[in-house]
This record gives C-alpha cells, structure tokens and sequence, in this order.
C-alpha cells in the first residue's frame, strides 16, 4: 500500500526511525541513568525515587537473580505487581540480569496464574503480599523455584512504610492469610544482592525482553515474545512522535494503568523514563476521589489512559479542582474513545485527548492522532515512523482506500511470534511477514486510519482482552452447563460487558449461582455482567455456536 499517511504528518516527524544496532531497553535505560541521576523517576504515596536509587536497587536485584537465584540469561521472571515502587525496581533488575519479564495481572486467579507460570516456565517470582494467597494456591509443581514478596511499604521509608503496611495488614485487612515456605522477602533479596559487584549483563536486540500475555484463540492466554530490539524501536517511534511537546528532564506523566499491561509499560514506564522524566504512579485508580488529590499534588505534563478512566475523572466533582496548566499530552489507548468524553476532556482541561491505536504483539504501539489536533476524529491516527500498514480482504488481496477491511501490520516493533506456538504464530502472519491484527479498518484519503468492526471474537472491556472460548470454558465446567456462549456488548462504563447465553443441563440452575463460579475461576473483568438462559443455541450445519447471531440478538445489530 502507498504511505499516503507521510504526507499528514506532523512537521518534523521522520518517515523512518534508526534504531541503533546493539540497542537494548537495559542501554536506554543506563543512559537515561547517567544523564539524570539526581531526577525523580518514580513516585508513589509520597515518596520518590530517583534514577540513581533506581540504578544502585535495580542492580542489587539483578545481582540476587544472577548470584543467588542463579537464574542465566533468557530465564523468566514473573512480576506480579500493582504500580508500586518496586516494580520499576524488579522490573528494570530482571532486564538487566538479562532474564526476560513475564507480566502478570496480581488480580488472576489462581487457574489463571498457573496457567501463564507453566506456559512461560517462569523460575521466579515477584508478588505483592496482597496477592500472595493467589500464588499458594498454584500447584506446587507450576510454582516457580523462587517466590519473593514484597509488602507495599517497602520502599516507602521507615516510619511511612511500617505505618502503611500495618494499616493495610490489620486495619483494612487487605493481605489475606498465606504460607509458602521457602519464599524470600523482596527487602532481604535486595540487601543480599547489593552486598556483590553487579555484573552488567548486555542483551542483543534479537534477546527476548518481555513475554506479554494476550487472549489466545484457544482460550487460554499466550504470550507475545517482544525483543529488546522490538521495545526499543517502539520507544523510539513513539519519541519520534511526541518529541516537539516534551522536554527531557522536565516531565511528569500521570501512569494509573498499571503497568504490567502493556501500553502503560511501554507509554509511560518505558518511553518517558528514557527521556529523564518522573512517572506518578498511582497503585488503585479506581478510588477516584484518592486519585484526584494526587493530581492535585502534582504539576504533571502527561497523563495515559483508557476512556472509562478519563470518564470516571470527568464525572467526579473535585476533577475541576485539578491545576491542568502544565499539561501538554493526553493519550488515550487500549479500548475505543469516546466522542462525548473526548470533547467534555478537552473543554476541561484545555487539551485535546489523543485516541492511540496498537497491540499487544505490537509492543504496543501503531499508529497515533497528531498531538496537535484541534476536534475529536473518531480515528486511531497515522502510522508511526517505519510502521507500514495494509488494508486487505478474506483472501488477502490488498484493498483501496475507504474500503473496509483487515488491519495488517508490518514494523520494527511487531513481536517475533508466540512463546512455543508455531501454529498460533504462522496463522497470525501473511506469507509477505504482515500482521493480521484481527480488526476491520479504513483508510482515508489523508491516511488517518478507523476501526469499524472486529474479525476475532475479542471482547474488549476497559483496555483488557477477553477471550470468549475461555469463559466458556470455566461456564461449562459447571455440572448444571449443557452449553455456553460469551459475546461482548456494548457497555457505558466500560466499553464492552460479557454476556453469556447458556443452554441449562440443570434446571434449577441459576444466574447468581453460575456467576459465583465464574468469580472463583475468572478475574473481574472476565466476569459476566448478564446471563440469558436459552433452550439452545444457534448452530452452523457442522454444529459451531454461531456467536455473531447472538451478538447481533444482544445488541439488536
């Protein structure tokens, strides 16, 4: 396809970015080090941590991995973690040990978690003591060798961090009861790797940086394996982009998306470190009010998020009490922005919310809005520097513009493939190496790309990826289930809800009933929000459940 888009860039952003023939994200963020040593690269609840603090803890960390933990180069290393100081710390430890990290949600379940631990063969793991339980849970055979926790005081200072997790502890009882012996804590880990000489480890950029989970068709996740070499392009395409709004050692982006999924990870962990600047982290976005008054803290100049956060702000009272005088980028990803939302941001703050379009095995990023847009557009934006993109029907012929069809993708950050899935890996390629991302698009005259409908069965609610042959599994694994279908609806808070259609083998079988197994086996926002019961399900003549009918009788589509 012609890169019609080049000619609607932005003054000043390149057709194509070099990236640098040993690059790494460990060289990146080693630079950004040096340069700003005495900064301010993460805060959280008070308390900051500067790049040189970040350096000296996450080298003690790398050396406990490579010293005590003994784990070699290209080993995994689960982090499990909400955004708290610590993970930047494990994070940036396990890469420059020369591991690879595998993000989890601390929020899974324990079916959940020990699926994504035996798949990475992951030899340890970072987890907040909040979740501990979860880990006891696993077999102890999927269990990785090494389990370090880490309470959420840790890193807060003496006095504050005591006081916190004694709160968190005994008054809001937030850390239910666990037991695993041999587990280490993350401080004794630290203080035993800061003892040796750090070692530096540097990865090539064909080196497995991440494994990164995302729905698999199957039903059970599979991780994307995104290489120091992939990321790092990504970071640079995305500076290519934002360079002329930011200034290096003078920003402060706003990061409430936690950042083991991968937009935040890379948006705003990865990205804005490399540029000196400051990432708030703010460990429970969903207490509004709370997060608010840290904005009020704070003269921040970036914030990232998905469009049920940037409505829930809008919608509170004291959001108007936010000084937004030094904001200059508001990026939007994840999930489909709202008209409503972006035009009430806008008024609000004076800044025009950026819709951002990318992928898990994109790392993530495609393509982006100019940032200097003056309305809403209803697009994903142009395709990044050295990022081609191709338009193309069922059999793979490559369409005009203005004709819909499937988003493929081709570019220096497009994963290597699916950890141990050849199969999974060459179906989601073309036989000239583009990217079949599963979403239906178009592409206008000017290059500005729009998503219209979705090829796969995804359901996407609030940013995250829901598989539906996964729901459907845990449903019918319930003894009064004779059959199960999940689709995504249309939902004001989120996006999309599920929905599950089931055909009953007990009758005396209920919704609430069904719902609680679905809690005990799914996390949150797997979990059906409506069940209709049906006496069966429509069915192609070779008996597959048709779910694009019941989407279609859900949403009256």
């Amino acid at each position: 396809m012609e890169r019609i888009w080049l000619r609607s860039y932005p003054a000043g952003v390149p057709a194509e970015i070099g990236v640098p023939e040993h690059a790494s994200v460990v060289e990146v963020f080693e630079e950004a080090v040096r340069r700003h040593a005495g900064r301010p690269a993460f805060i959280n609840m008070g308390r900051s941590l500067s790049y040189a603090e970040l350096d000296r803890a996450s080298a003690a960390f790398a050396t406990f991995l490579r010293r005590d933990a003994g784990l070699g180069p290209g080993e995994r290393v689960a982090l499990m973690m909400p955004n708290v100081l610590q993970y930047p710390v494990a994070l940036f430890g396990v890469l420059r040990a020369g591991c690879v990290v595998v993000n989890i949600n601390p929020l899974y379940t324990a079916r959940e978690l020990e699926h994504q631990l035996r798949d990475s063969g992951a030899r340890a793991l970072v987890v907040l003591e909040n979740f501990a339980h979860t880990v006891a849970q696993v077999a102890p055979d999927a269990r990785p060798a090494h389990v370090i926790v880490t309470a959420l005081g840790d890193l807060l200072g003496g006095v504050k961090g005591a006081m916190v997790d004694f709160v968190v502890r005994h008054v809001r009882r937030m850390v239910p009861p666990w037991s695993m012996p041999g587990s280490l804590r993350l401080r004794d880990a630290l203080e035993r790797g800061a003892r040796g000489p750090f070692v530096r480890h540097a990865p090539e950029p064909s080196d497995i940086a991440f494994l990164q989970y995302t729905g698999g068709t199957t039903g059970q996740s599979k991780g994307a394996v995104l290489t120091h070499g992939n990321v790092v392009a990504n970071m640079m395409q995305a500076r290519a982009w934002i360079r002329s709004r930011v200034r290096e050692g003078e920003e402060l982006i706003v990061t409430a998306l936690p950042l083991y999924h991968i937009f935040s990870l890379t948006a705003n962990c990865l990205v804005y470190s490399s540029l000196g600047a400051a990432n708030l982290l703010i460990t429970n976005p969903r207490d509004i009010a709370g997060f608010i008054r840290e904005l009020r803290r704070y003269r921040f100049t970036a914030i990232t998020g998905v469009n049920t956060l940037f409505n829930a702000l809008l919608n509170h009272p004291d959001f108007a009490r936010v000084d937004f005088s030094s904001l200059r980028i508001a990026l939007g990803g994840g999930m489909a922005v709202q008209r409503s939302v972006a035009e009430r941001w806008q008024a609000r703050t004076g800044t025009p919310l950026i819709e951002a379009y990318g992928l898990t095995e994109t790392s993530p990023a495609v393509s982006i809005n100019p940032l200097d847009l003056e309305a809403f557009n209803h697009s994903i934006g142009l395709p990044l520097p050295s990022t081609e993109v191709s338009i193309r029907d069922d059999d793979g012929e490559e369409l005009p513009p203005g004709e819909p069809g499937e988003l493929c993708v081709r570019g220096p950050q497009v994963m290597r493939g699916y950890w141990n899935r050849p199969e999974e890996t060459a179906e989601a390629f073309t036989a000239d190496g583009f990217l079949r991302t599963g979403d239906i698009a178009t592409m206008d005259e000017h290059g500005y790309l729009r998503i219209v409908d979705r090829k796969k069965d995804l359901i996407i609610v609030s940013g995250f990826n829901v598989v539906p042959n996964e729901i459907e599994d845990v449903v019918t694994g319930h003894p009064g289930v004779l059959e199960a279908a999940a689709v995504g609806v249309p939902d004001a808070r989120s996006g999309e809800s599920v929905k599950l259609f089931v055909v009953r083998r007990d009758p005396a079988l209920t919704a609430e009933a069904l719902i609680a197994h679905c809690r005990q086996n799914l996390t949150g926002y797997k979990v059906p929000r409506s069940i209709e019961f049906r006496d069966e399900l429509p069915k192609t003549p070779v008996g597959k459940i048709l779910r694009r009918s019941l989407r279609e009788s859900a949403t009256g589509g």
